[in-house]
């Protein structure tokens, strides 16, 4: 972000190069750490200047013999400033705005300067500008990260507030440069740590900030989620409040914020959400209100013990029911509707009072288990009786082949495989634990040798895992993890795709369909065979005749077809990003995404990972085929592979961590 030029003389532009360079006071008068209606977040998907790199230098063809020792500080003319500071000038001495040489150089980023000016007594922390803030300030605001680090090697104290009450950490939650604050906690400073009012970092990030990163962040760090203000005792929760921020409030809410705490009026989070008037708010607060306090009985208690297994027991008797009251030996359909009517209420009833977030993640992949269930069910009470029936009657009338009999005679084995084989992938421990992209010990030394090796950048760093991100790792928010070579976050496992089980999932695919295929084959064996004896008229009296004849077949067949609806498509999906593109779902979102930024010749085949369809098979499913095949073996948690270029256009855009 560029301060725009000033009307006080030193807002420059960087001539040549287009560039333009820091103001101290067009900074002042145009931004004010969000206060301001025209203040803006650079948003992670815009294009953001990589923070190590140094910004570009005035040209050689530009005579910079005549410049004042301001300008060439702000335009990084070393040679200048060199001269001038030899011929007399004193480091120390601030302009007629009280402004000093390495706070120009700090504000933008010349690190040769900085040290320059330190070996010559420049003062460190020195105050100056309008928000009487020090050189380290500055380097926060901008997010040059090289420049604080230099700084506090030679002394900065992150600790000083400027003139508006703000230490180094606050000003880098504002600015939400994360890997600032990150190095600034990993050098001991407090992530509770209060401003002159009294508010901690996290209060500013609820109250000043939209979005969940820098919340997210400050939590994964400890921050206190109930500590208060000392001019009106405001927790966060009360400045996500006042604010109407509903993504903080949610992610304060989730990390344990108490809803019954009062601030210095008497008012609790609720009561300022009613003075607002945010519906959502509302119903959030009061919604976790009352879970709370059913949380304290026993019977929730033994609930939330089991909520997976129950959730999977309530799935199968909802499916059931379901199925049991269109199979009614009745041919009321004004019955069947009130017994739905009744089923969906009971439902709903079930989700208000006892469904937690936890439990509708759920919901998915608990339906697919139920939905397996009633298939093998089916399968054995429906289908498996009429193959036996073929089988016996073959052998007592000496016929070897029959067309039904014949067409199943493998189906017992084949089903066996076929609906074995996805519930064991379904349930496979999908763990998102296992495809992490780093160890959390020793963090802040981590970060400390990170930063100052020039490796804190977003697209390695995570900010909310405080880890360094091996290439293609990608953070995930409903895991709260990252995880390497990232696909996707799959509904249907209630889990991520990764590294370590993007194959088996590729493999679930496949076995479901071919489960689902294998229903339908029977499905429709066993209607020509009992309930189609006539020509239909039509589509609509041959599906009203199959109704009648077995709505149970029917209610699964439907069920089976909504399944293989999804399936086939997923897997279709995959084998083209696995085979043709060499990519993850998530990468090629991520590039369809930014591909307005790319080349107008760029195309998603051109990407360092995709060696040809049958290397990327090859590769994928690390296909050997008794030594005819080498596949390319690498841990993408454990490790960045050389020869893969993190300037690569595909890598330009960040993934929102």
């Amino acid at each position: 972000m560029d301060w725009k030029e000033s009307s006080a003389g030193h807002g420059h532009s960087h001539g040549n190069d287009g560039q333009s360079c820091h103001g101290l006071h067009g900074a002042h008068s145009g931004h004010s750490h969000g206060f301001m209606p025209n203040f803006q977040f650079m948003q992670r998907g815009e294009a953001m200047l990589d923070p190590t790199q140094q910004p570009k230098k005035y040209t050689q063809i530009e005579d910079s013999s005549s410049w004042d020792i301001v300008k060439a500080t702000q335009f990084g003319a070393f040679d200048r400033c060199k001269e001038l500071v030899e011929a007399g000038y004193d480091v120390r001495q601030p302009d007629k705005e009280n402004v000093t040489l390495l706070h120009w150089a700090a504000i933008n980023n010349r690190i040769e300067l900085i040290k320059y000016y330190l070996s010559k007594g420049a003062v460190v922390d020195q105050l100056g500008g309008d928000l009487n803030s020090t050189p380290l300030h500055w380097a926060i605001r901008q997010g040059h990260l090289q420049t604080v680090i230099q700084l506090m090697r030679y002394g900065a104290d992150p600790s000083l507030v400027d003139g508006e009450g703000y230490a180094g950490l606050h000003l880098a939650v504002l600015f939400q440069n994360m890997p600032i604050a990150a190095y600034l906690m990993a050098k001991g400073q407090e992530v509770d740590a209060s401003d002159a009012n009294g508010q901690t970092s996290l209060m500013l990030a609820a109250q000043k900030i939209i979005g969940p990163e820098p919340t997210n962040f400050l939590l994964r760090c400890n921050a206190s989620v109930n500590a208060v203000d000392k001019v009106n005792r405001n927790s966060p929760l009360h400045c996500a409040v006042l604010a109407g921020n509903v993504d903080s409030a949610h992610i304060l809410l989730d990390s344990g914020a108490s809803v019954e705490l009062q601030n210095a009026n008497g008012h609790t989070p609720l009561d300022l959400a009613h003075q607002v008037n945010s519906p959502m708010l509302i119903h959030m607060l009061d919604m976790v209100k009352n879970e709370r306090k059913k949380s304290n009985t026993r019977c929730l208690r033994f609930l939330n013990s089991y909520q997976a297994v129950l959730q999977c027991v309530f799935s199968v008797c909802v499916m059931w029911a379901l199925g049991a009251i269109l199979d009614l030996n009745s041919e009321s359909w004004l019955l069947k509707g009130v017994l739905l009517a009744c089923l969906l209420a009971m439902i709903n009833l079930s989700c208000r009072r006892l469904a937690s977030a936890t439990v509708q993640s759920l919901v998915p992949s608990t339906i697919l288990i139920a939905s397996i269930f009633w298939m093998f069910v089916t399968w054995c009470l429906w289908f498996l009786p009429d193959i036996l029936y073929t089988h016996i009657h073959n052998l007592t009338s000496e016929v070897t082949w029959s067309h039904y009999g014949g067409a199943n005679d493998v189906s017992p084995d084949c089903f066996g495989s076929s609906v074995l084989l996805p519930a064991y992938l379904q349930n496979r421990p999908w763990d998102c634990q296992g495809d992490r992209g780093g160890e959390e010990e020793g963090e802040h030394e981590n970060i400390v040798v990170l930063a100052e090796a020039g490796c804190l950048d977003p697209r390695i760093f995570c900010t909310s895992c405080m880890m360094r991100k091996p290439m293609r790792a990608h953070h995930c928010f409903s895991c709260n993890s990252c995880i390497a070579k990232q696909d996707h976050h799959s509904l249907w496992i209630n889990g991520c795709i990764g590294a370590r089980n993007h194959h088996f999932f590729v493999l679930f695919l496949m076995t479901l369909n071919l489960l689902c295929s294998w229903m339908l084959y029977n499905c429709v064996m066993y209607w020509s065979q009992r309930c189609v004896s006539r020509a239909s008229d039509g589509l609509w009296e041959m599906i009203t005749e199959l109704f009648t004849c077995s709505p149970w077949i029917t209610y699964i067949c439907i069920i089976t077809l909504l399944h293989m609806a999804w399936a086939s498509v997923t897997l279709a999906q995959q084998l083209y990003q696995i085979a043709f593109l060499g990519l993850t779902t998530a990468e090629r979102a991520s590039l369809l995404h930014g591909q307005r930024k790319l080349p107008p010749a760029y195309s998603l085949r051109q990407n360092p990972f995709n060696r040809g369809v049958l290397k990327n098979l090859v590769n994928f499913f690390q296909l050997r085929c008794c030594g005819l095949c080498k596949p390319l073996v690498l841990d993408w948690t454990q490790e960045i592979p050389m020869g893969l270029n993190r300037d690569h256009q595909m890598f330009n855009s960040l993934d929102p961590v």
